[in-house]
């Protein structure tokens, strides 16, 4: 069974997703303020973690940021903030989706379920793929640049396993959508953006002039193989 912690301070907000969440078959979890959310996850470490970013004294950004510290636990924003600054905001944090309230009763299960399949089909590549002097080995979670390890995020390592799959081959925002996510129906594409953005700071040597990872104006990115 998938465990959920669910961080939310609005009493019935709360209520009502864990219960979606149960009826669904999920172990819930249950914390209403950020501080208890880390003390819970901690001390029950769940498969995916659903945070509110308008949280009492450490917010939904500073969650995020401190389980990234420690783990690459799956998360989840749930917020009521939908400006695309917050949303943004929230993935650079480190969160792997991010969800606007009001939820539809089939949109976050089907969320969770996405995440939950794609780690476990990242967990089933084997394949070590070098590239250049990128070195990536998806089944032990690492890679390397110059033989220097690169700390990735699940999210980050699937879109990287992605792009290096098929090297010079150009894909959309709606296929790493859908292959890196899991879904395309209710997708945002600015989740492809800001995750190519983070991944380019951490492979590119100058993320502001990508030679590795590269736009493709108006169709996608594109991994460029070696010469």
């Amino acid at each position: 069974m998938t465990s959920v912690l669910l961080i939310e301070d609005d009493a019935h907000i709360r209520a009502s997703l864990g219960m979606l969440l149960r009826r669904d078959g999920y172990r819930v979890s249950e914390a209403a303020s950020g501080e208890e959310g880390l003390d819970t996850f901690a001390s029950e470490s769940p498969d995916i973690v659903l945070v509110d970013l308008l949280l009492p004294g450490m917010d939904g950004f500073e969650v995020t940021r401190e389980l990234r510290r420690s783990s690459n636990v799956p998360v989840i924003v749930v917020s009521a903030r939908t400006g695309t600054d917050d949303i943004v905001l929230g993935l650079e944090a480190g969160a792997d989706d991010y969800l606007t309230k009001p939820v539809m009763p089939h949109e976050l299960p089907a969320r969770i379920r996405a995440l939950v399949r794609r780690a476990q089909l990242s967990a089933e590549r084997g394949t070590t793929l070098c590239l250049g002097d990128l070195e990536i080995q998806p089944q032990a979670g690492l890679v390397k640049k110059a033989g220097t390890p690169v700390s990735l995020t699940r999210t980050e390592l699937r879109l990287l396993c992605e792009l290096a799959s098929q090297p010079g081959w150009v894909l959309s925002r709606p296929q790493l959508l859908e292959r890196v996510w899991g879904y395309d129906y209710f997708g945002d594409t600015r989740l492809v953006d800001v995750h190519i953005g983070r991944l380019r700071s951490k492979v590119e040597e100058d993320p502001s002039n990508p030679e590795v990872i590269v736009t493709v104006r108006g169709i996608g990115y594109k991994l460029v193989p070696p010469p």
